[in-house]
């Protein structure tokens, strides 16, 4: 591979999202080492850290760091402070929110699949889920999230307007439909087109475009049925397209099908910027305990070589992730009788990536529990 250079914009958030991405900064720095490419990291606040500091949840400065950069990688955002208190004026989740808007990033892709060694910790049955491989396209910066917002001053009245245009939908339906060309050719768009005219609109667009992909076999589903078959029968699905709302939702629902929140990666794509993150949030009550599984963030860091074009050292880095998940070298809530830091999972990782099978660690030693470097 040829030297390459990427400037990345690093927002470490709130709650466990700096200890998540230390890892995979950690992991980026072995990728820069095997396969001859150097990344810059620009530091940026965001979220309820950047409210206590500077009042704002995304400050011009972040923003600018943000735009002038190859790519975001980003912690997580949300703290209890904000949480519990409906009446603050400022709150985190604006800021990216905002951050979406501004860099355009309309379609966020959240694969799911199983670990065969991590079947078990999955609350449904192996039989159901085993073999599940999910790809979900939620649109992100339209829809309800966006829509105009009231509360009236006496507070017994409120409303949020949904809105969708076909500019809006076009963009990521073709992103779903070029995935779906490259696996198994079905594409299901989850809806709520019995009571919703904008559900009605996404239906009337997807249909439109989908002659342009005479391969792929488009399907719908309402959104509270496609809640219930992911739980029922997830292995049906393939990959899914809907909108802002109902993706949130469906994607979080689904997360649980792998056995951890903690495994789960993101990406946020525009047309010249993209962000990438995990989608456990903030959990606060883990923080600086090392507890916080780092897998989501550093597969989210995949995600960013692939976009990158740096495919190689992303099979190496799923690959590795796979080598830690196989030998149970993972946090607490993976292997609750013995257990790693998010520390050391992450050098783990990280020291597969250099190694491989000539890592400093002892993998024998690792099967029984017994690290030999802490």
């Amino acid at each position: 591979m040829s030297n390459s250079y990427f400037k990345i914009a690093v927002l470490p958030g709130d709650g466990i999202g700096p200890e998540v991405v230390n890892e995979s900064i950690k992991v980026l720095d072995a990728v820069a080492e095997i396969f001859q490419c150097s990344f810059q990291f620009s530091y940026g606040l965001m979220g309820a850290e950047a409210i206590f500091k500077t009042g704002d949840p995304l400050p011009d400065e972040t923003l600018k760091i943000c735009k002038d950069s190859d790519a975001v990688l980003f912690g997580a955002i949300g703290d209890p402070v904000f949480d519990n208190n409906p009446e603050a004026k400022v709150r985190p989740e604006q800021g990216l929110l905002k951050l979406r808007k501004e860099l355009g990033l309309y379609a966020n892709i959240r694969p799911l699949k199983t670990y065969a060694s991590l079947i078990d910790k999955s609350p449904l049955k192996r039989e159901i889920i085993e073999g599940t491989d999910i790809q979900i396209f939620r649109e992100l910066v339209s829809g309800i999230y966006f829509g105009e917002k009231f509360t009236d001053p006496d507070g017994k009245y409120a409303y949020d307007v949904c809105k969708y245009s076909t500019e809006e939908i076009i963009p990521i339906a073709h992103m779903a439909f070029k995935e779906a060309e490259k696996r198994k050719k079905k594409l299901t768009l989850i809806d709520k087109a019995n009571v919703l005219d904008t559900s009605r609109l996404w239906r009337k667009t997807c249909q439109k475009i989908a002659p342009q992909y005479p391969d792929v076999q488009l399907d719908y589903i309402f959104v509270d049925n496609a809640a219930m078959q992911l739980v029922l029968n997830p292995k049906q699905f393939d990959v899914i397209l809907t909108e802002n709302m109902f993706g949130d939702i469906i994607s979080d629902e689904a997360s649980v099908i792998g056995g951890s929140i903690g495994l789960l990666p993101s990406a946020s794509i525009g047309e010249e910027n993209a962000l990438f993150e995990p989608i456990h949030g903030s959990y606060p009550q883990a923080k600086g305990k090392g507890i916080a599984n780092p897998v989501a963030s550093i597969l989210s860091t995949a995600m960013m070589l692939d976009y990158l074009k740096l495919p190689e050292a992303a099979d190496k880095l799923r690959r590795a992730v796979e080598h830690a998940i196989e030998n149970r070298y993972v946090t607490v809530d993976l292997n609750a009788e013995q257990h790693y830091s998010t520390a050391e999972v992450g050098s783990f990782i990280a020291d597969y990536i250099k190694y491989s099978e000539k890592s400093y660690y002892n993998f024998e030693n690792v099967r029984i529990g017994k690290s030999t470097i802490v």
